[in-house]
């Protein structure tokens, strides 16, 4: 099923005529089990290493030749996969830019994983702190510079 539909940055042109975006839409809802985000990183190793201080663990890994090329991790049901970055694209290429993984626990853990964290001496981007949508978070960068927010629900 296809909609027209007109959105307010469409409706006009320089030439002030009328333009159409065509929207589509389904009549039944997909179901979807999982997103599992992949991130390029600068060095793989540290990566790990950071996932790992925030309670990650290997699941999955990609060698070709010996070499590490990527892996998986995994907290309870959420995937993360981290890929070398191999440079085709440049060594001066920015990660992470307009990227933010938002990492959902259970009550009450967002403060020890924060404290991992700071124990594993990574720097919090922000402390733990309540929220004014009543949840609790912490936001963190990883080391390519990928903005992660760590938070739960609170019971108030």
């Amino acid at each position: 099923m296809k909609i027209l539909a007109r959105p307010a940055s469409l409706l006009k042109n320089e030439h002030d005529e009328q333009k159409e975006a065509i929207v589509a839409t389904t009549q039944e809802t997909v179901q979807i089990s999982a997103i599992v985000p992949t991130l390029t990183v600068d060095d793989l190793q540290k990566s790990i290493t950071f996932y790992e201080a925030l309670g990650f663990a290997i699941d999955e890994r990609w060698e070709e030749k010996g070499t590490l090329l990527g892996v998986t991790v995994r907290a309870g049901r959420t995937q993360i996969g981290l890929n070398q970055d191999d440079w085709k694209k440049g060594r001066d290429r920015k990660k992470g830019v307009g990227v933010r993984l938002s990492i959902s626990t259970t009550p009450g853990n967002v403060d020890e994983i924060a404290k991992r964290a700071r124990n594993a001496g990574i720097t919090l981007t922000s402390d733990p702190h309540d929220t004014e949508w009543k949840s609790r978070a912490f936001e963190v960068s990883d080391p390519s510079g990928f903005l992660l927010t760590i938070f739960s629900e609170t019971n108030a």
